[in-house]
């Protein structure tokens, strides 16, 4: 297995206009369907909540983030204070709690709620297992209310590029292309992939330039998740959870729900 330093210098050296060829070969356009940032159904009838990783300087960033954001189009702006549904005031920011919370992703579940290690942090959600910065106007229609400031992988999504120490978003991909051609058992080479996911936007004509902006994000996204994964693996130091304790490792070191420190032993 590469090493994850081989790994982000492969990121790095990701030809930007190889991806937004193969984002324009795929093409896309948004729809605004929410359907990315909306919890799903799961298969015993429940809802799955939203997931999407959050690194934590994207998480002090949204923070402060004004409400109210234009609209992907730019059309308009959402309203800031009477909207249906996730709406913050301006005049105040958020807390840690606010923005993420721990990648549910091998915590278990004990008799006082989630515990144990995990290590990502995932943006908040709501009651109904929406992403906390979604709203939906009076016709129904959905935005990212800080969607200046949203985090990378909501400005990649569909899109991801596959290197071996990157992670992925929910959900297999349904649509793949080659950034520097394929072997003859159809893996990517030493260059990776584009990876399209499941999205009713795909297969829409896009721009040239919005190809590029977005082929843009996505090796600056591949480059911080591979920094964000080095900088764990060195931060990392076992940390004694109890029950109903969860503990987060990100490349900043461990921190609590509320995104505080706690030392090796688990103190404060």
């Amino acid at each position: 297995m590469e090493s994850l330093e081989a790994e982000l210098e492969r990121a790095r050296d990701l030809d930007v206009g190889a991806v937004a060829d193969a984002v324009e070969s795929m093409g896309f356009e948004c729809t605004r369907c929410g359907a990315c940032c909306t919890g799903e159904t799961a298969a015993d009838g429940g809802t799955e909540p939203h997931t999407a990783t959050v690194f934590p300087d994207e998480v002090r960033t949204l923070e402060g983030a004004a409400d109210g954001s234009h609209s992907p189009d730019g059309s308009r702006e959402l309203p800031r204070s009477d909207a249906p549904r996730n709406s913050r005031s301006t005049d105040r920011s958020r807390e840690w709690r606010d923005v993420a919370r721990p990648m549910p992703y091998g915590l278990t579940e004990g008799d006082d709620g989630p515990e144990g290690e995990t290590f990502e942090w995932a943006l908040q959600t709501d009651a109904c297992g929406d992403c906390a910065f979604y709203a939906e106007d009076d016709d129904g229609v959905g935005a990212c209310t800080v969607h200046d400031d949203r985090p990378l992988i909501c400005e990649t999504y569909p899109f991801s590029v596959a290197l071996e120490g990157t992670s992925q978003p929910m959900g297999e991909p349904v649509d793949s292309v080659a950034l520097a051609g394929q072997r003859e058992d159809g893996e990517a080479d030493d260059a990776g992939m584009v990876r399209a996911h499941e999205c009713e936007g795909l297969g829409r004509d896009i721009s040239r330039e919005d190809a590029e902006e977005l082929a843009r994000a996505l090796k600056e996204r591949a480059v911080r998740e591979l920094e964000e994964a080095v900088g764990v693996r060195d931060a990392y130091r076992p940390v004694e959870t109890g029950p109903g304790e969860v503990v987060v490792h990100d490349s900043e070191g461990a921190k609590r729900p509320d995104g505080t420190a706690v030392d090796a032993t688990g103190g404060e």
